[in-house]
Formats: structure tokens, sequence, C-alpha cells
């Protein structure tokens, strides 16, 4: 299976710094069909780091008007990767 194509990029944010650096958990947007096995094993094998939860969550997309209507945005499924306190992923 091709990892690089359930995550798509790590979410850095004011909210994921703070995360990252107090407990130990990592934002990731990734591909909307994945379930949280699949998201753990990606984690895993990519960073090279132990993943001890998975949590994922479906942020609609926002409606905006036009002159034809409202048109709503691509929906994004984030998932938040806890990792084991001696693992660490250098991105933030």
């Amino acid at each position: 299976m091709d990892y690089t194509r359930v995550i798509i990029r790590p979410l850095v944010t004011e909210k994921g710094t703070r995360q990252a650096q107090k407990l130990n958990e990592y934002a990731f947007e990734v591909a909307k069909g994945v379930n949280k096995p699949t998201i753990k094993q990606a984690v895993e094998k990519l960073y090279d780091v132990k993943v001890i939860d998975v949590r994922t969550m479906t942020r609609k997309g926002k409606t905006r008007r036009t002159r034809k209507g409202e048109v709503s945005g691509p929906d994004i499924k984030r998932a938040i990767v806890k990792l084991d306190e001696n693992s660490k992923i250098d991105l933030f």
C-alpha cells in the first residue's frame, strides 16, 4: 500500500504546535476513505514512530455565496495521532 496517499499533509497550526509540545499529539490531513488502523500504519511507516491512539474527524467545507447560488468547499478529514512518549516527529 502507498502510505503517501493516505496522509496528505501535516496540519501546522498554533493549537497543533501546543498539542505536539505538551501532549505529544500531531494532526494530519488524511484521505477521506481511510480508516484508523490504516492511518496508524502509515504514520508508523513514514515517520518511524510508535502510535498509541488515532482520532479522526471530518470537517465540512465552508459554504460561500456566489452569483449562481451557494457553493460548498471541500470536506477535509483530519486525524489526531498520539505518539508514544519516546517517539517524536520533527515537523513542528
